[in-house]
């Protein structure tokens, strides 16, 4: 994989130096257009719809609708044609600093295989606010652009390529795990997934910051392909699985957007590599694997695989008892069943850390939504050779038993939260272009900032 280097989508500029801009005038639902441009819009029947947009040589209307997306000005990044642009409407604060990041986001292309038209510039003057939304926004983009790469590139190799080039821009630490040394440090879970593979199942350990502080753990799921295994996809349901890394490149944003911020976190990272194969090594249904945490597992179903490596991971975090473990993975289809493609659900064995993620995911605009470590749901996991089965034979609550035989591979005096991501925008949103996406990791870093800025 080419690391592409993160292009700026502003230029930095003189209060005076503005004016060379076209204006971006934001207007709400049926609000008063108070410019030159009020004949124009009424002409073309422009009502400030959300995401609404109209240019005309005089400048740019943008409808915001209500106003409750932060974000909106995304879509203007988007569609508008090259050139300078500035916005007239006055923000403040964190309103500036979303305005910045919706601009930011839908200011993105995947354009390393077919050339895109350039993105618009905004024109903006130095602020905090345009300080972190680009540090947020060049995370947001490492993350899109690792999970749009075709898996023919982005393997296990070039996924602990892309770990170790963040590691070195932030002067981390990179340990690894690969192939037969898996089964010699007892993570035979990770290796069953991947052995299959023609890269080799890798573990990849990435360590940043100082010893003394609070330390958490991110644990993202990395499964660079997922073929479905013997219990083979369809074509249709192996469409997308290029995503199936998505966790892992969450994790990998939101380790970028803390380092980048020097937040006072001692930040681990363990990101199980693998690909789900098929070939003469693959791992059957019915087959019982021996975990870290000493837990045997029967196999249900070599689909649910994502489960069995981020096992292994979450248990060898879980060892050194750190402040905080979270898992982001791109888990289940039942949670999109559940909330769609665009709210995230998550769980957490903490009731002080789901008040606030979920005051987080309000303030970044990155929409959450905790469902139950259901207990009563865990005997459905029940194996009668194993200690536990990958799957249940009910199909009852996907996410939320998924969400419960993750919890068993942590100690439970450890606080853990689990996100079951999509890392997919299936069509376009303001800020939001169809692709790989960022999901959950925004709240999670305004999270961490509230606690360790």
């Amino acid at each position: 994989m080419i690391t592409r280097p993160f292009v700026s989508p502003f230029t930095i500029v003189s209060a005076k130096a503005l004016e060379n801009g076209k204006q971006i005038h934001l207007i709400k639902s049926r609000g008063t257009i108070k410019t030159d441009l009020a004949a124009h819009a009424q002409a073309q029947n422009f009502t400030g719809k959300a995401a609404q947009l109209l240019i005309a040589p005089e400048g740019v209307l943008l409808g915001i609708g209500a106003g409750d997306d932060p974000l909106v000005l995304g879509a203007a990044a988007a569609h508008l044609p090259a050139g300078e642009y500035r916005l007239e409407s006055r923000l403040k604060g964190k309103k500036l600093e979303l305005a910045l990041l919706g601009w930011a986001m839908g200011a993105y292309r995947f354009d390393l295989y077919k050339s895109q038209p350039k993105p618009p510039t905004l024109l903006v003057e130095k602020s905090d606010e345009l300080s972190r939304a680009l540090k947020i926004a060049e995370a947001v983009h490492l993350t899109r652009d690792l999970i749009n790469m075709p898996a023919n590139e982005m393997g296990p190799d070039a996924l602990e390529k892309a770990a170790r080039g963040l590691a070195k821009n932030f002067k981390a630490t990179v340990k690894l795990i690969m192939g037969e040394a898996l089964l010699k440090e007892n993570f035979s879970m990770i290796h069953a997934v991947g052995r299959a593979a023609d890269q080799a199942p890798r573990l990849i350990d990435l360590q940043w910051g100082a010893k003394s502080h609070p330390k958490i753990t991110l644990v993202g799921k990395g499964v660079c392909f997922d073929s479905g295994g013997l219990d083979i996809k369809s074509a249709a349901g192996m469409g997308l699985m290029k995503k199936d890394m998505g966790g892992a490149a969450n994790a990998l944003g939101l380790a970028q957007m803390i380092m980048a911020a020097k937040l006072k976190i001692r930040l681990r990272v363990l990101i199980p590599a693998v690909e789900n194969a098929i070939g003469a090594g693959a791992f059957r249904p019915g087959d019982v694997l021996r975990s870290r945490k000493g837990l045997s597992v029967e196999i249900g179903n070599t689909d649910a695989e994502g489960r069995l490596v981020l096992a292994d991971a979450l248990a060898l975090a879980a060892e050194e008892a750190p402040d905080h473990i979270i898992s982001l993975a791109t888990l289940t289809g039942a949670a999109r069943v559940a909330l769609g493609p665009v709210v995230m659900p998550f769980y957490t064995t903490e009731e002080k850390i789901a008040a606030d993620l979920t005051k987080a995911a309000k303030t970044s605009a990155d929409p959450l939504w905790r469902m139950p470590f259901w207990d009563g749901y865990e005997q459905d996991l029940n194996s009668p050779i194993a200690d536990i089965n990958n799957i249940t034979q009910n199909g009852f609550a996907g996410s939320v038993t998924a969400a419960l035989f993750l919890r068993r591979f942590v100690t439970e005096n450890v606080p853990y939260t689990h996100f079951d991501i999509f890392g997919w925008n299936p069509k376009p949103r303001p800020a939001h272009p169809k692709g790989g996406e960022a999901m959950a990791v925004r709240a999670l870093f305004e999270y961490f900032s509230k606690l360790y800025g």
